[in-house]
């Protein structure tokens, strides 16, 4: 029994969580996460609005509508 407590032991002290828990410091923001968002978000956008456009256009030619 000792042996084995030994072992639990030593396998509880070599051990280390993966996850660490922490307050955010909303003094100090993580300014590359948050422009990298805001970048990914405008460039998904843009996306979004140029596929449009191309469709729109598509749609036009296709129906006689294009000027």
């Amino acid at each position: 029994l000792s042996i084995f407590r030994l072992l639990l032991g030593v396998c509880f002290l070599g051990t280390r969580s993966a996850f660490t828990s922490r307050k955010p410091d909303t003094a100090n923001p993580n300014w590359l996460a948050v422009g990298l968002a805001f970048a990914s978000s405008a460039f998904i956008w843009g996306l979004l609005f140029k596929q449009h456009s191309t469709y729109l256009h598509e749609y036009k030619v296709r129906n006689g509508l294009d000027e």
